[in-house]
């Protein structure tokens, strides 16, 4: 039962984000929701994931991003075998 209760409550989440339609509202709602360190780990995240997307390497992505390699692992799975990142985030064009 608890675990259908979370699932609707991530469900709420999750529409509550999709209708945000700013980046002001964005991160007001977010700046409400999180602390700053859990914004900052979120956008570290998220960073790392477009590097590994655009093809660098661990080594490299560590040097622009402040991540453990722990957790760049977790996204490079993520990067690998999910959907989420790979979904809103396309190759850019490089910068070499």
């Amino acid at each position: 039962m608890e675990k259908k209760r979370n699932e609707e409550l991530i469900d709420n989440l999750c529409d509550t984000l999709a209708g945000l339609n700013t980046r002001e509202a964005c991160a007001n709602f977010l700046s409400d929701l999180c602390t700053y360190k859990e914004i900052e780990q979120m956008a570290q995240r998220l960073a790392a994931a477009q590097l590994l997307i655009d093809g660098k390497t661990y080594l490299q992505v560590i040097g622009e991003v402040d991540i453990s390699s722990a957790t760049l692992s977790r996204v490079s799975s993520c990067v690998q075998y999910g959907t989420g990142y790979t979904a809103v985030l396309k190759p850019r064009a490089s910068d070499q």
